[in-house]
Formats: structure tokens, sequence, C-alpha cells
């Protein structure tokens, strides 16, 4: 069986290339997977495209198969979806999802992948790891009957979230972002959408996601009081400043991170990170998630694509990355 690969690398801040791999024969307990689709996570791939990871945060962002180091050379990506060419036999022939690097073919623990539900399109699964993400953080954010909720921010996160409280019961939800194209997709999403100087206050809760100082400072601004934000946003080796000595004390408001790299200890005891992962899957048969993807490129595209990702020249939201199989 040929066992070679094409793997996408971070060759030095902004510059990428396309590597050809040996891969290892599949032991007891391993798959061969084919990727079908790969997702670029536009904020954090794009951060470290860019060589903008702190050192200080070198390890906490490591992806679970990445190879190589910050800032570069290295092999990052965690959005995988492919086809178990060989392993064990319930998985042979299935469609599964992986938290995997953009690369053509590669073997992992059986362990590593989680099928993908029928009722998901293998082109949609790309979303996993996003909406694992919206999941724990709504764990984190714990929203009740009757909320009035905004998400600030209206890129993949955002509207992950966004998407799953739409489905909350008696919940106020709307989603706010500077870019007025993005109405379109909340309006696919089910939820209402404003500019930031128009969105609704008095909110009980305010999930931010927009990873800009700006957001963060009007993220506030919506609460009412004893309203909590829920903060998203990654800022990388960036400062944020913010209006704690105005009315933060006196409205008693609460700002709490959210972090997918833990599960929530807000969640149901027990649950795991496959447990989470997989509840993220079974959310994805809902079509109205294919308003977050819109772009996609061919796999040997790739080194071209994410300098122009990088810097806003494509737009959008997912990009999906499509294979060839033979």
């Amino acid at each position: 069986m040929d066992l070679t690969a094409r793997a996408f690398w971070l060759r030095s801040p902004g510059h990428g290339e396309l590597r050809e791999v040996e891969l290892p024969e599949p032991g007891d307990g391993e798959v061969l997977v084919r990727a079908l689709y790969s997702g670029v996570s536009r904020g954090t791939e794009t951060l470290v495209f860019r060589g903008g990871v702190p050192e200080s945060q070198h390890a906490a962002m490591r992806a679970p198969f990445q190879e190589g180091d910050f800032p570069a050379p290295v092999k990052y990506g965690y959005l995988s979806v492919g086809r178990v060419e060989q392993g064990p036999a319930e998985l042979v022939g299935r469609t599964v999802f992986c938290l995997y690097p953009h690369q053509s073919r590669y073997v992992v623990p059986a362990s590593a992948v989680t099928v993908v539900p029928d009722t998901v399109p293998a082109a949609r699964a790309i979303l996993a790891g996003t909406v694992e993400t919206a999941v724990n953080a709504l764990w984190d954010a714990g929203p009740q009957v009757g909320d009035r909720i905004a998400v600030v921010g209206g890129g993949m996160i955002g509207c992950s979230v966004a998407a799953l409280l739409a489905r909350h019961p008696g919940v106020r939800v709307q989603l706010v972002d500077a870019d007025p194209e993005r109405a379109g997709t909340a309006r696919a999403l089910g939820v209402d959408f404003a500019l930031p100087g128009d969105a609704l206050g008095e909110c009980d809760l305010v999930v931010h996601a927009s990873a800009t100082e700006q957001g963060l400072v009007r993220s506030l601004e919506l609460l009412a009081p004893e309203g909590t934000v829920v903060e998203l946003s990654w800022y990388g080796d960036r400062r944020v400043t913010l209006p704690l000595g105005e009315a933060f004390h006196s409205r008693r408001l609460t700002l709490r991170s959210s972090q997918v790299g833990t599960v929530s200890p807000r969640a149901r005891a027990g649950r795991t990170y496959a447990d989470r992962l997989a509840l993220a899957l079974d959310l994805l048969a809902e079509p109205a998630f294919d308003a977050l993807i819109s772009g996609e490129s061919a796999f040997e595209d790739l080194p071209d694509v994410l300098p122009r990702l990088a810097s806003g020249e494509l737009k959008g939201l997912c990009h999906r990355i499509l294979y060839t199989v033979d």
C-alpha cells in the first residue's frame, strides 16, 4: 500500500508550502485516513500564519497532532474530515472527524477519530471543532430561559454560538457585528442582527467573540446590572484596555473567560472531550450551519490561499479545503 502523503507546513511566518511525507504502517488500534475536506480556522490559523503566537502561549496553543514549533516551521490545523482506509473493521469505510492539520492522508490512533453521523454531510462536518468551542462556551455561560443575549462578533465562533442560542427556548438573541454583510448570515441562522451602535442593551448575557478591544468594550456597555460577558476571543500578543473604572463595579458586572482546552466545569459531571465533540457533530445535522462555510479552495492552492485569508483579501467565515480523492 502506498504510504505517502502531502502536508501543509508554515515554513516561516507568512510563507507556507506543501511537503511530501512518509506515513508509518498503521499498527493495532490505529487508522489510516484519507482526507476529504479540512477547514481553515480563520482567527487562530491566520494568527499562527502571521507568527503572532506569544512565546508564553506556545505550549498552550499546540494542536493535538502539530509537528514543529511556533513560530515556524510548524504543521498546524485541527479541522479535518476523511474516510478510514485501514484500521479496525468497524471504522473502515466510515467518514470521520479528526483534530488533524491540513494533510492528504494520515495515521492516528483510532481513539482520535470521531465517526460523523449519517445525518451530517462530510463537507459540513469540518465545523465540528468550531461548534465544539461554542458548546463549551454555552456550558460556561449557562443561558437561562428568558435571557436577553447578544453575541458580539460574527466570525466562525460567534456565529456558531448564535446558531446554538437560536434553539434555546425563550431567549432574545442578537448577533452584533461591524460588517453589515453578516446580516445575511444571521438571517440564515435564525437570529436578529445589529451593527454595534444599534444593538439592544440591557442584556443578561453577552458572548464576545470579535477579538477586538472595541468589541469587548461594547459588550460591557450592552449589559444590564449584574450581567455577564463571556469572553471567547483570544488576542495573541495584543493588549486590551477596558473601562473598568467607570460603572463596572457599581453595576456589578462580570467578565468571564471561556476556553475550549478544558471541558467546562459547568457541564454535567463526567462529560469528556469525546462527549463534547460527539455532541457538536450531532448538532451539525442542522442545515443552517452551511451559512458558516463561505469559500473553498483545492488543497494544492493552500500555500497561496492562506496569505490571502490572513491579509483579509479573502473574506467570509470558514474556508473549506478540498482534497483530490482517487
